[in-house]
């Protein structure tokens, strides 16, 4: 009887409540037909669901105007102020710093060195830096191409003086011979040492890169325009300063060319290269041809790279930086970026030592075969004038 009882009550509830679902549907469902009676109303509603909307994208609207206001007058503040590019300059160098490569016993020594006893010409607001390149042959090195580069906060210039590497000097603490045997008796140090010795100027710092590197370099700035003689083009065409055979494809006059291809370019010492431009005068053969061609390859990478805007700037040089060894500080970094941009530097002044007429070239010399024996008191007063604008007429 009481299980009877409590299923009828169960039936009760249930019933109860299917009602109240059914009575829900049909609330729902005269709403609905009331709605689409009343246009006005469903206008009504609509309106403000758009009106709401709107809103919602206006502010959306204005909230992304004001961020590109602020980044906008954030971004002109600090390019449109020397202030602010200074800031720019340091942040990138910074950066770029963190991104070279550093032998670190060269280093600590250009450090020291830069601390201590000044061998050679110092000024104030020019800085000396070593550029060489290495070729490096069953674990030896021998620095194949060496500059330096002077950059001149003072009048916003840069200069590049090539150092030829058959120049006949004394390397301290060991003998008198090529320049180009240096590196391999010491490395950075014996390098830097016999430079600041011998031609009496200091060095701030350095870089360096081997074949491998500089290919890559050009390559990742996409290649420089270079222009050939018809001997520079058939030699390269036929020898193997060109590694590799699928590039040897160049031809007389302008070419596009690659890491490999450049390298290649740098290299060539047996035959001339052209002449200089507006008639200028100047000995393109043998060794003294291929200083001439590393610095319009110089002068070629320079131009790529300030063809490039600040930024796309900072970013190829932070995807080079990773091929070049070097020493140079933060500081040093921001002041060449400074130097290039502020005064829309647009060429690097060439020299070359020794000068022509200031120097003998034996056949030998002290048994060196070959070697250029310099004036070194005349060639450094020259060296002095190019660098600083001093006219001086004996070595300090």
């Amino acid at each position: 009887m009481k299980e009877d009882y409590n299923r009828q009550y169960d039936e009760r509830e249930l019933r109860a409540l299917l009602r109240e679902q059914v009575q829900e549907m049909d609330d729902v469902s005269r709403e609905e037909e009331n709605y689409q009676r009343d246009p006005r109303r469903a206008a009504r509603q609509e309106t403000a669901a758009t009106k709401h909307t709107k809103k919602k994208k206006h502010t959306g609207i204005k909230v992304l105007a004001c961020i590109i206001l602020f980044l906008g007058v954030t971004l002109g503040v600090l390019i449109g102020t020397k202030p602010g590019r200074k800031a720019i300059y340091t942040v990138a160098g910074n950066y770029i710093f963190r991104e070279v490569e550093r032998d670190d016993d060269a280093t600590n020594f250009m450090n020291e060195h830069n601390k201590g006893e000044i061998v050679g010409k110092r000024e104030e607001g020019v800085q000396n830096y070593l550029l060489f390149g290495l070729e490096e042959i069953n674990g030896g090195g021998r620095s194949d191409t060496m500059m330096i580069a002077s950059v001149n906060m003072n009048n916003g210039t840069i200069k590049l003086t090539s150092l030829m590497r058959d120049s006949y000097v004394e390397i301290p603490g060991w003998k008198s011979t090529k320049l180009n045997a240096a590196y391999s008796h010491g490395g950075v140090k014996s390098l830097v040492d016999t430079i600041e010795s011998n031609y009496k100027i200091h060095i701030d710092g350095y870089a360096s890169v081997n074949f491998e590197s500089f290919e890559k370099i050009v390559d990742q700035m996409g290649g420089v325009t270079i222009k050939l003689s018809a001997k520079e083009a058939n030699y390269l065409n036929r020898t193997n300063y060109i590694s590799n055979p699928e590039y040897r494809n160049v031809v007389e006059g302008v070419n596009h060319l690659n890491g490999n291809q450049l390298l290649g370019y740098c290299r060539v010492r047996k035959v001339a290269t052209l002449g200089g431009e507006d008639g200028e005068k100047i000995r393109t053969d043998s060794d003294y041809g291929r200083t001439v061609r590393n610095r319009r390859a110089m002068q070629a990478l320079f131009d790529k790279f300030k063809s490039l805007n600040m930024f796309k700037m900072l970013t190829t040089a932070n995807d080079c930086m990773g091929y070049v060894t070097t020493s140079l500080t933060k500081e040093q970094i921001r002041d060449i970026i400074e130097v290039i941009v502020e005064n829309k530097v647009d060429t690097v002044e060439q020299f070359r030592l020794p000068v022509d007429g200031m120097f003998k070239d034996p056949v030998k010399y002290n048994g060196t075969t070959y070697p250029l024996v310099y004036d070194w008191d005349k060639n450094i007063a020259e060296l002095y004038k190019f660098i600083y604008g001093e006219e001086k007429t004996t070595a300090q």
